[in-house]
């Protein structure tokens, strides 16, 4: 059987009307495939940002308590080169320049075809502009750096039409893939949009689709900070409510121009009648807030809002015809699932992922989890059970490290002090078998890192589905045991032992 794998960047599920018929935003396209496919409500991210998030889908491994963002372990299975073994033709095609920075070596190599598509964000992709530059890139210059900015400009200048922009050559690219390839025997096509990343800059119709009549990009900053805090905090000091509104309309327009490209992608299996030996997955790595509760991005305190991701799958043996599924399931399960989809064997080296087929052939009940734990390296952890969440975050001035059989320039992306890459980490103050899942000792490396806040948070989902009303003093008995089934499942899926004590799970004594 063929699997189709489309990952759009920091889509949001309230963003679509499959999960919000109330919103304004156009998608057309999702809403079909999603009619046709199994709807997935309790889908949860894993390890965030990018490149954590997409360890989890490449190699089946949490890590956000044991590492940063950096390239895959050498002891880590790979994703294409375990669905090839099973006799799948593989290729990807892709825009997602951090594929191709140093911090992620090993994602994509063991494709037998790649495509990338470049100029995105920051991609190294032609010389910066040294001359003037329009209004839209100064505005965006005030609060990121001039280079990057420039950087940006610079591929994009050109552009005359929306063919131009990304998104629409990542899901072109796709369907050539498929004119040229789906008749050479099963395959794996993986196909990943970085839009609806930012910047939120998007050619028309789109970017004047949900703004207000007269608004341009000139006026308004599109590409907002939220890494370094002291600028988001800058940011939101100075911002309007028209900013904002036209922020977030720039991000629809970005869905629904991505919606239609998606669109010419669906139509293309269609005509070539794939739909019937198939399986086609399509999600997120996580969402992106849009200066709700006064912050932007993915960053701790890590809520619903961009940790509840959307997730459809067709299977042609289990056609789901638009029906919901609500089992907690979390991004690092599409490993295991599309292997087993491709009919190869899950790696031994598997460490963290469950394959979702058995839920598909049920058509709902229990799912492979109970609970799901996440977060970001530095920061805070989190678990829910679907009904309660909690986000712990780390008590001051306990020791953090990260722990790899490889020695890197770490990518810190939350307020990185010594600067984003480039940092030489500090010298490890030890080597050792620190995590009994791998047969190869790691360096412990001592690093710091600055969490956003130390305030911590309990939730109740499902009468506070926006997460507004924090619980954590006046529950106390759901605290505890929130605090107990975080411990339990950390346990579970493994960490190092000071782990806990940072995060303060050593400093409560048990409930009497």
């Amino acid at each position: 059987m063929n699997v189709i794998f489309i990952l759009v960047d920091s889509l949001n599920k309230h963003c679509l009307r499959t999960y919000n018929p109330d919103t304004v935003c156009e998608s057309p396209a999702f809403e079909a495939f999603a009619g046709r496919s199994f709807v997935f409500e309790s889908h949860f991210v894993g390890s965030l940002p990018c490149m954590p998030a997409r360890r989890e889908i490449f190699a089946g491994r949490k890590d956000f308590l044991w590492r940063p963002w950096g390239p895959l372990e050498v002891f880590d299975p790979r994703l294409p080169r375990v669905v090839k073994a099973a006799g799948l033709n593989t290729g990807i095609v892709t825009d997602h320049y951090h594929y191709w920075e140093e911090q992620a070596n090993g994602y994509v190599q063991g494709f037998a075809s790649t495509l990338f598509i470049r100029g995105h964000e920051t991609d190294f992709w032609k010389l910066p502009e040294s001359g003037p530059v329009p209004r839209w890139v100064e505005k965006i210059t005030e609060y990121r750096s001039a280079e990057h900015m420039r950087q940006y400009y610079s591929n994009v200048k050109d552009f005359r039409s929306e063919a131009d922009y990304f998104a629409p050559k990542v899901f072109q690219g796709a369907i050539d893939w498929l004119d040229a390839n789906a008749d050479k025997g099963d395959f794996y096509l993986h196909v990943e949009s970085f839009d609806v990343h930012e910047p939120f800059d998007v050619p028309e119709p789109y970017a004047s689709m949900y703004a207000a009549a007269g608004a341009d990009k000139n006026d308004y900053n599109i590409w907002p900070p939220y890494q370094v805090y002291a600028d988001l905090e800058a940011f939101m000091a100075q911002t309007t409510p028209e900013e904002l509104a036209f922020l977030k309309a720039q991000y629809l327009g970005k869905i629904t121009m991505v919606d239609r490209w998606l669109g010419r992608l669906m139509r293309k299996i269609d005509a070539m009648d794939l739909w019937k030996d198939t399986m086609v997955i399509l999600t997120t790595d996580h969402g992106h807030d849009l200066g709700e509760r006064g912050a932007f991005g993915k960053q701790f305190p890590h809520y619903d809002s961009h940790t509840n991701v959307p997730l459809a799958i067709w299977h042609p043996r289990h056609p789901g015809c638009g029906k919901r599924v609500s089992a907690l399931t979390q991004t690092v399960d599409l490993f295991a699932t599309v292997i087993d989809a491709a009919g190869g064997a899950i790696p031994e080296a598997n460490r963290h992922s469950r394959s979702l087929l058995p839920l598909l052939e049920r058509g709902n009940g229990a799912g492979p989890r109970e609970a799901a734990l996440y977060g970001t390296f530095g920061q805070g952890a989190c678990v829910t059970d679907g009904e309660w969440t909690l986000l712990k975050a780390p008590v001051e001035d306990r020791p953090l490290y990260i722990y790899s059989t490889m020695i890197n320039q770490p990518l810190i992306v939350d307020n990185p002090i010594d600067g984003r890459v480039g940092r030489i980490p500090d010298p490890p103050v030890d080597q050792g078998y620190f995590d009994p899942s791998v047969e190869l000792p790691m360096w412990k490396l001592p690093i710091r890192i600055d969490p956003r806040t130390h305030e911590n948070f309990l939730f109740h989902r499902t009468e506070d589905p926006e997460q507004k009303n924090n619980l954590w003093d006046s529950e106390p008995r759901q605290r505890r045991r929130m605090l107990d089934l975080l411990h339990d499942l950390m346990d579970d899926e493994g960490h190092p032992e000071e782990q806990l004590h940072r995060l303060g799970l050593t400093d409560v004594a048990p409930e009497t």
